[in-house]
């Protein structure tokens, strides 16, 4: 009994990263994401970028939804925040999978995303850097400096030649291209 009460809190406290603003906030004053929708997002990336990269799916996909589950406990730093706190994300990921039934696999496959030694850890953090391009595209003005400048300064770090060719892409594309896409395919086809 006491093995499914720690599953019920683990799972509560998994719950409270939808609650958890990212930190960029502080200078994407338009961003209303959290740590839970960034880590779903980073998922789906990492799925299908591992795919293109001849990755596998399955490891890519575990890496990337809970890559910045530590951040339930340490909370989200930004690039400035980083300079100056005191990093305890590893004692933060060892305590929350203590005791939680396949958490030993879910630890060897964070340290392995953290070490980025293998094909699959590489994929992952391209996905999670996708994931901020994405993101700056859709909060920072089409005509604004900032954005090439802050694509840029992300686009740098992708290490897979699939990664490259997406963020070149998402530079040029409207955040709604798919929604004008729909609604273009579908004007004949309304009552």
């Amino acid at each position: 009994m006491e093995e499914l009460g720690r599953i019920v809190n683990f799972i509560f406290e998994a719950g409270t990263a939808r609650n958890i603003p990212r930190s960029h906030r502080q200078f994407l004053r338009n961003a209303d994401d959290s740590v839970a929708s960034h880590s779903f997002g980073v998922a789906v990336i990492g799925l299908i970028l591992a795919e293109l990269e001849k990755a596998d799916q399955d490891k890519v996909f575990k890496m990337c939804f809970f890559h910045d589950f530590p951040e339930i406990r340490t909370n989200d730093p930004n690039f400035v925040n980083s300079f100056y706190r005191v990093d305890k994300e590893e004692k933060a990921t060892l305590d929350q999978w203590a005791g939680i039934p396949g958490g030993a696999k879910i630890l060897n496959l964070l340290t392995e995303y953290n070490e980025r030694k293998t094909k699959e850890a590489i994929v992952a953090k391209d996905a999670d850097i996708l994931g901020q391009i994405f993101l700056q595209r859709e909060y920072l003005p089409e005509a604004s400096y900032d954005l090439e400048r802050w694509h840029n300064h992300q686009a740098k770090k992708l290490k897979t030649d699939s990664a490259r060719q997406i963020a070149d892409l998402v530079l040029k594309t409207s955040p709604l291209k798919w929604l004008y896409d729909f609604s273009d395919s579908k004007k004949d086809k309304r009552r």
